[in-house]
Order: C-alpha cells, then sequence, then structure tokens
C-alpha cells in the first residue's frame, strides 16, 4: 500500500464531506410537515446527536479524558453565549428560514461545523500514522456523516428548506474536514493534542442542543412515550452503524 500523500488526505476528507449530503437523499420521499411529523423528526435528529455524543465523548477519552471534559465544558458556554447573541440579534435567515426557525437552524449547522472541524484533524492524525489507519478513519467518518447529514435535513425541511438546500448545507458544515485534515495531517504531533478537545467541545455542544432546543419540541408536538421510543432507536441504530464500522 503506498504512502498517503497530501492529494490523498485532501480528497479522502473531501469525500467524508460530501458524504455528509446524502442524508438529506430520503426526504425526497417524503416531506411532511405536520406537527406530528415536525416532532418526530426533532425526536429522530436528537436520537442521532446522542450517539453521536456519545461516540465522541469515548473517542476523545482514548486521547485524554481530562481535555475531552474540558472541552464539553467549553462546548456548553460557547453555544449557549451563541445562543443568546443570536437571540438578541434576531431576524436571521438561512435557506429562506427566518426567525427563530432561521436561529435554530444556524445553531445546528455550527455545531455540526464544530464537530466537522475535529473529525478533519482526525483523518489527517489518521493519516499521520499511515496509509491503512487513515483509509479505516476515512470510511468511518464518511458513514457516520451520512445520519448527521440527515439530522440537519430533518430540522431544515420541515421549516420550509428544499431538500436540495438542505443537502448543501449539509456539506458545508462539513467542510472543515477537508481544511483541517491536511495541516493536521502536515502537523500530526502538533494537532493530535488539541483532537480531545475539538470532540469534546462538539459533544457538549450537541449535548445542549438535544436537552435545550431539540427534545422540548418535539415533546410539544408528541407524546412522551412515543418521543422516548423515537429518541432510543434513532440512537440505537446509529450507535449500532458505528459498531458496525468500528
Amino acid at each position: 500500500m503506498t504512502e498517503p500523500t497530501i492529494l490523498l488526505v485532501f480528497v479522502a476528507a473531501l469525500i467524508t464531506a460530501l458524504a455528509t449530503g446524502l442524508g438529506a437523499l430520503p426526504l425526497l420521499i417524503s416531506r411532511a410537515v405536520n406537527g406530528r411529523w415536525l416532532g418526530i423528526g426533532n425526536a429522530v435528529a436528537a436520537g442521532l446527536m446522542l450517539a453521536a455524543c456519545y461516540s465522541l465523548i469515548i473517542e476523545g477519552f482514548e486521547f485524554s479524558p481530562q481535555r475531552t471534559l474540558a472541552g464539553v465544558v467549553a462546548g456548553v458556554g460557547l453555544i449557549m453565549l451563541a445562543n443568546r447573541w443570536l437571540k438578541r440579534h434576531n431576524g436571521h435567515s438561512i435557506a429562506d428560514i427566518g426567525g427563530a426557525d432561521g436561529t435554530k437552524v444556524l445553531l445546528i449547522i455550527g455545531i455540526m461545523t464544530a464537530h466537522s472541524a475535529a473529525e478533519g484533524v482526525g483523518v489527517g492524525v489518521g493519516y499521520g500514522g499511515g496509509r491503512e489507519l487513515g483509509d479505516f478513519i476515512t470510511v468511518a467518518i464518511a458513514l457516520h456523516n451520512v445520519p448527521e447529514g440527515l439530522a440537519i435535513a430533518l430540522i431544515m425541511v420541515p421549516r420550509g428548506a428544499t431538500v436540495a438546500r438542505a443537502a448543501l448545507w449539509s456539506i458545508v458544515s462539513s467542510l472543515p474536514q477537508p481544511l483541517l485534515a491536511v495541516p493536521a495531517f502536515l502537523f500530526v504531533l502538533t494537532f493530535a493534542p488539541w483532537l480531545p478537545v475539538g470532540l469534546g467541545l462538539a459533544a457538549g455542544a450537541m449535548l445542549w442542543m438535544i436537552f435545550s432546543e431539540l427534545l422540548p419540541e418535539a415533546s410539544s408536538e408528541i407524546g412522551s412515550e412515543t418521543l422516548g421510543a423515537v429518541v432510543v432507536l434513532a440512537f440505537a441504530a446509529m450507535l449500532g452503524a458505528t459498531l458496525l464500522i468500528g
């Protein structure tokens, strides 16, 4: 097997970013937007993100539990500050979604972008350890990104965005992967210590979003029994997929 090159690392990370857009494709089949389906969509997104948080924290702990936990705390603090800032400067619009919904979408995309930055560093660090390890991490992240794209689409499409725009914004949220993979590959020893901080940062921000925004909104549309079942099933499906490729 050939040694990894800068071009290979960039293309591999670009593939992981493009895979995120595939998550929006299931919504081509159904774009139902009544209250019940909006609640179910929020519950599915919460379950997918909860499983992603678990995976991020476990991965971070393998590098440094202390730095991962510090990242979690920092992630909660930063997302709360961002949310307050966005609410004070209302009138945000993204993909033709405005008001409170526009703010929610911005937060989701921002969180996923922070998450993607950590994944991009992960790809670069992986290839710094050799071609085989880098290829494995690339495949794992690409498959992992598909349900993350679905989580973004489930927030955007029921609020008025087209499936194409949801797919585009899903890919945009993952662009830090190819942008950061190459520098991480070139300076693996410099980036590696910060990887658990980035993983924890993304996990903390997502946990806040799940419990502060997604679950309360879902509970207002569907019963607690249905909500619990949907979240657990989505969590199990995402975690099962992660274990299969691990």
